[in-house]
């Protein structure tokens, strides 16, 4: 007996797997399409993911002619791996300019500049001020962050353990105070300073109150004497607690015990 044939009935259209691959590219489109909403390109970016996007979906205007031999899945999928991968560098370039491009941090920068250039021209002109007025040997004069020191030993302006100015030494303070007057729109602190040994007199019941007369004394005589403005002239004690040098040699504690007239550059607001 014959053996009828069975023959297989050859479906018509495209093969079934491929709407199961144009569902899952649809989703991977629309998937990329909100992370690139939801990031900030400029236009350059924009044009490129454009071309990226055009290049890499060309299914969708191929049509059957871009199937051949499997070479779309391949091609496919490493287009989807370099989309990702443009994401990727997108994301970090756009954060790496935001950084760049801040302009608070910008301000903030070219404030400290300023500041610092104005900071150097103070130190120079005080500097040139106390050789012109021959005091350069009694002074010592630095700068920090936004102010000039003017530092003079605690031991040429005071007695040990006295807070009275020296007689001998009143023609050294007037120059200082005729430098001073030039920068009456400044703020002006006076800081007194000891060296850690204990007090031992009756008067002063500690290097704090010590340091504080001392201070008071320097300001006193500024705004009786040079005429300056109580109201930019401060006067404070810091006692033992801000040394400039080691209090374990003689040395180091004559070096301790100043005063410090601090000159503070102007900002904006003055």
């Amino acid at each position: 007996m014959a053996r009828k044939q069975k023959q297989e009935e050859v479906s018509a259209g495209s093969p079934a797997w491929m709407s199961t691959f144009s569902d899952l590219m649809n989703l991977l489109f629309c998937f990329f399409v909100l992370l690139f909403s939801m990031s900030s390109p400029d236009a350059a970016k924009y044009d490129e993911l454009s071309k990226s996007l055009s290049e890499a979906f060309s299914i969708f205007n191929g049509g059957g002619a871009s199937i051949g031999d499997g070479q779309m899945i391949s091609a496919g999928a490493t287009q989807l791996n370099e989309l990702d991968e443009y994401f990727n560098n997108m994301g970090k370039a756009s954060e790496s300019d935001t950084q760049s491009d801040d302009p608070l941090k910008e301000y903030q920068e070219q404030l400290e500049a300023e500041k610092q250039e104005n900071t150097e021209e103070l130190y120079e002109d005080i500097v040139e001020a106390t050789e012109d007025a021959n005091i350069s040997d009694y002074v010592n004069v630095g700068m920090g962050n936004g102010v000039v020191h003017i530092s003079i030993s605690g031991g040429l302006l005071f007695e040990s353990g006295k807070a009275d100015l020296r007689k001998d030494v009143i023609p050294i303070v007037n120059k200082i105070g005729d430098i001073l007057k030039r920068y009456n729109k400044h703020r002006i602190q006076i800081l007194g300073h000891t060296d850690n040994v204990p007090i031992s007199n009756g008067v002063y019941r500690n290097n704090m109150e010590l340091s504080s007369a001392r201070a008071i004394s320097v300001w006193q005589y500024l705004i009786d004497k040079k005429g300056l403005d109580p109201a930019k002239l401060e006067a404070a004690g810091k006692g033992e607690y801000d040394p400039v040098s080691s209090n374990k040699t003689a040395s180091g504690r004559a070096k301790n015990r100043r005063v410090e007239i601090d000159i503070y550059t102007l900002d904006e607001t003055d």
